[in-house]
């Protein structure tokens, strides 16, 4: 592969594609900085358990089922709904599994669990991924953490203290559009220096999610295991006893993505944000709409950006830009939206000829494309086809395959504790900045486990 730099005489075709393969030269963890034939052909199984087979649970489940050496031997659950839903799916892939209603019954009896999935509501992650590491399972936990610190944090030690290897969810780690993206930014400087950023998360207006009544949970296991309600289980995202409110149920993705892409810790945020839309409507009591701003130290100023979550509008979807003095780009979850804008001003390159782009904004854009940088006979570089055929994968698939590959080869996880801890930070104490009306400083010692 060609390792011209891109902003410095690179005379070959396309820009992204130019540029796309040449992240195989990049530091990439996970999916990408390993030995996939490890993986694929393993010749022993990991014998594995999912707490909390619900609608993102059973997102995991089935992006499990494409992974080879991964076999569902039990599933816990307090509703009888999810238990049938997830056990007869996995029956049908010939993989009969145990059901428990609660877990530690699941942890108690079914010694051979190599790994367990944890998909429940915020509030009990905490609890139950350190009963997990303890009973000796590597865990994959779905974010947020925890919807407190203390929780958090007691996650982090137990992963230390026990030695077992716990992942958190935040996909866009073991994403290649993301790693593509980031490459360009940090090894090709398209952008130069980052002053500014933004992101947000619209969605459309958010309804009360119901149930088949024929399966609704007696008042007493709810109580039993803390719910008030059927309303509160189902739409436990809605309580502030059970989450961390949009700031952790969408905007933590992406606020994990500006810690990653700036390579520091925010210093400061302000927020504000409120129940306006949904007020006395449906029970709930977290806001539906949440603006902050935050400030991260860099090596030359600060760099600023803000953050939006609604819940009554899909205007613009999601994504995150950067924005430096030479030029900035936009990178989603979504396929459809990667691009990268250059200045006016920043010297135009001579691969710029050749390249196709699309005229965004009233602006001319060129896609963030991966896996058609030539090698230097002409042809396609085998690593950018395979990145390519990485991001062809569902996104969760391949911070799963980036979790198992850990538990069995020990390569580095894409998402660790340590990683997910300050992600919950920086947005838990967003939530403390809407509360208080105030601007919150970080410590470093916040930070810190």
């Amino acid at each position: 592969m060609n390792e011209s730099p891109i902003f410095d005489g690179l005379t070959r075709r396309r820009f992204v594609q130019a540029a796309a393969a040449a992240g195989a030269t990049f530091a990439i963890p996970g999916a990408f900085a390993r030995d996939r034939a490890a993986l694929v052909g393993a010749a022993d199984e990991l014998a594995v358990a999912v707490i909390g087979p619900g609608s993102q649970g059973i997102n995991l489940v089935n992006n499990c089922l494409k992974i080879p050496g991964i076999r569902f031997t039990a599933i816990a659950d307090i509703w009888s709904y999810s238990q049938r839903r997830c056990s007869g799916l996995l029956k049908k892939y010939d993989q009969p599994v145990t059901v428990y209603e609660d877990y530690r019954d699941l942890l108690d009896k079914e010694k051979n669990v190599d790994a367990v999935i944890i998909a429940t509501p915020d509030w009990v992650h905490a609890e139950q991924a350190n009963d997990c590491l303890r009973a000796g399972k590597h865990v994959y936990c779905e974010k947020e953490m925890s919807n407190t610190l203390d929780g958090a944090r007691s996650m982090v030690r137990t992963a230390r203290e026990t030695g077992k290897l716990l992942q958190i969810g935040h996909q866009r780690r073991s994403n290649p559009r993301y790693w593509h993206a980031l490459k360009l930014i940090e090894k090709d400087q398209v952008l130069g220096r980052i002053t500014h950023f933004t992101g947000q998360w619209n969605r459309p207006k958010q309804y009360e999610v119901g149930w088949p009544k024929k399966y609704t949970i007696d008042a007493a296991v709810l109580k039993r295991y803390g719910y008030g309600s059927m309303e509160q289980f189902r739409n436990w995202r809605w309580y502030r006893t059970y989450s961390g409110g949009p700031l952790a149920d969408l905007g933590s993705h992406q606020i994990d993505v500006f810690n990653w892409f700036l390579k520091t810790r925010p210093a400061a945020v302000m927020a504000s944000g409120g129940l306006d839309y949904y007020n006395g409507q449906d029970g709930r009591d977290w806001y539906d709409n949440v603006m902050a701003i935050y400030e991260y130290p860099g090596a030359n100023g600060p760099v600023r950006g803000s953050y939006q979550v609604l819940n009554t509008t899909s205007h613009g979807g999601f994504f995150e830009t950067f924005m430096g003095d030479q030029g900035s780009m936009t990178v989603s979850e979504d396929p459809r939206k990667g691009h990268f804008f250059r200045e006016i001003h920043a010297k135009k390159r001579d691969w710029e000829a050749e390249s196709k782009t699309v005229e965004m904004m009233d602006r001319e854009a060129f896609e963030l494309k991966i896996g058609e940088t030539l090698a230097p006979d002409g042809s396609k570089s085998a690593e950018g086809q395979r990145l390519l055929a990485e991001s062809k994968k569902p996104v969760h698939q391949l911070h799963l395959e980036n979790f198992f590959n850990a538990v069995r080869n020990g390569t580095p996880l894409s998402c660790p504790p340590e990683v997910g801890y300050e992600t919950a930070v920086s947005v838990l104490k967003a939530n403390d900045a809407v509360a208080n009306g105030c601007r919150i400083e970080f410590t470093p010692k916040d930070f810190e486990v």
